[in-house]
């Protein structure tokens, strides 16, 4: 038997204060900014080819351009998020509003691929600023059902934006053109903040009194920054064998040694975090939210997941434009029925997770593993361009699957955290999948080019990378399992 977490009210029904008058129009703001930063993270997979012939970039440069805005997302996180609390999110709205503006026109300017990686990282950068601050504002603003509306609209805005990024961004370099229709995938952010800007300045509501009281009394927020750079450090290690490709002259075994750095490093992050934490309760990996046994194997899961499932779009996508001779726009339309497919399942998740528990994510893995090796399988065997309506199909039971898994995953690692951890168990979660996120993409976009360089057919080199996002996913699932024993244990007993 499984249960579902209660939900708690922010204040005591007695004390509750008033409702901000402009917290819809407010919503409104915060799910324009949530649209843009988790459109990004899709968006320019359509752009890769257009980007490479433009640019003459590299594999190794294309794996940064996607991986380093999800793996600066990701590490930006805790930091903004602490600074929100204990400063106030309005200011940090503002300039992370900003910065994503100059950073997207940065990146559509880019003269080169190592200045588009760049600004790619201090736009994931900006993005993470961002975040926080959205969700932030929202558990401000709206308590009770309300609340959990809002969040609805919330997750449903960032479902719909990662899913549409592929076939949007096809459909801008389709309008203007294959060699430089990729700096529109960039360009495109200004405008819309242009318009919200003025928005986020009228109706953003100021730091809270209860915010801005903790505020003087705690002083300066504290932020673990070698810890977050340790964390930095240990993911670009592991990364660093994967983006090294091999040259002329032929593979360096010696890069595989940055494995064992990875190691090192990751064995001083844990020490370092530990006595961080005893030092000034303030770590980045709180060791108290590790230590619950329902967060790590959520975390986990929710990681080996990310790793799995961001690298299929843009493997497939690759495929479809490279091998296949798809244009950009019928590339991104592939990918359609994966959206529409987690979207249904996403919205009928939170009753199955409340009367199913975690065997709801099992399902849902199921489904994602088999609809990842029915893609592995069609695009093997099934010639343009019957593959794109094959693909299709796969992608839509995959589809089902993960609209079942993200939102559910959530709310199951989270609901035995004490409400006091709870801020910082989010965030620890959100970076173990942003990280995961950019080491699958690294380790994917590694192993298909790879494969093509050593004279392997476009086809089975896509299905190489596609099978390791498949042994992900099943590390997802055995985890998952593994979560649902124990949890179903107690009642047993």
């Amino acid at each position: 038997m499984t249960s579902s977490p209660d939900q708690q009210p922010a204040t005591d029904p007695g004390t509750r204060p008033e409702p901000h008058p402009d917290r819809w129009r407010a919503l409104a703001v915060c799910l324009s900014i949530g649209f843009i930063t988790m459109l990004d993270v899709s968006i320019v997979n359509v752009a890769l080819p257009s980007l490479e012939r433009s640019l003459d970039a590299g594999a190794s440069q294309l794996q940064l351009i996607v991986a380093g805005y999800t793996l600066a997302f990701g590490l930006v996180l805790v930091p903004a998020g602490r600074l929100g609390d204990a400063r106030g999110r309005r200011g940090l709205f503002l300039i992370g509003l900003i910065g994503f503006a100059l950073t997207s026109l940065g990146a559509g300017f880019a003269p080169s691929d190592e200045v588009l990686a760049g600004m790619r990282l201090l736009q994931g950068a900006s993005a993470g600023l961002l975040n926080p601050q959205v969700v932030g504002t929202i558990q401000q603003l709206f308590t009770g059902y309300e609340r959990g509306k809002a969040f609805g609209y919330f997750g449903a805005t960032i479902g719909v934006s990662t899913a549409i990024g592929p076939a949007l961004g096809g459909l801008i370099i389709q309008v203007a053109g294959a060699e430089h229709g990729w700096r529109w995938v960039f360009f495109v952010n200004v405008p819309v903040i242009a318009v919200v800007l003025p928005l986020a300045i009228r109706f953003l509501p100021r730091r809270a009194p209860s915010t801005a009281a903790a505020a003087t009394q705690t002083g300066r927020p504290r932020l673990d920054v070698p810890g977050l750079a340790l964390i930095a450090l240990t993911t670009t290690a592991v990364m660093v064998p994967f983006v090294t490709t091999t040259g002329e002259s032929g593979d360096d075994s010696t890069r595989w040694w940055w494995l064992a750095v990875a190691a090192a490093l990751a064995v001083t992050t844990v020490l370092w975090e530990r006595r961080y934490q005893r030092r000034t309760g303030a770590a980045v990996l709180d060791p108290r939210v590790i230590r619950e046994p329902s967060f790590r194997n959520g975390a986990l899961l929710g990681m080996a997941y990310f790793a799995g499932f961001t690298a299929v779009f843009l493997v497939v996508t690759l495929y479809l434009q490279q091998i296949a001779g798809f244009t950009p726009l019928q590339a991104g339309l592939v990918g359609m029925p994966f959206a529409v497919a987690s979207a249904v399942a996403a919205q009928q998740s939170g009753r199955l997770v409340a009367a199913h528990g975690r065997a709801v994510v099992v399902v849902g893995l199921v489904l994602v593993v088999l609809g990842l090796i029915g893609t592995d399988v069609v695009i093997r065997l099934v010639d343009p361009p019957a593959v794109a309506f094959a693909v299709a199909a796969t992608q839509m039971v995959a589809g089902a699957g993960s609209g079942l898994v993200i939102a559910p995953n959530q709310t199951l690692t989270l609901a035995r955290v004490p409400l006091d951890r709870a801020g910082v168990a989010g965030s620890m979660l959100q970076v173990g999948q942003r990280v995961g996120s950019a080491l699958g993409v690294a380790v994917a976009l590694s192993t298909y080019y790879a494969a093509l360089a050593a004279g392997v057919e476009g086809g089975a080199a896509a299905g190489r990378a596609l099978l390791l996002t498949v042994a992900l996913v099943t590390v997802a699932l055995v985890v998952a399992v593994v979560d649902l024993r124990a949890r179903r244990a107690p009642a047993a007993a």
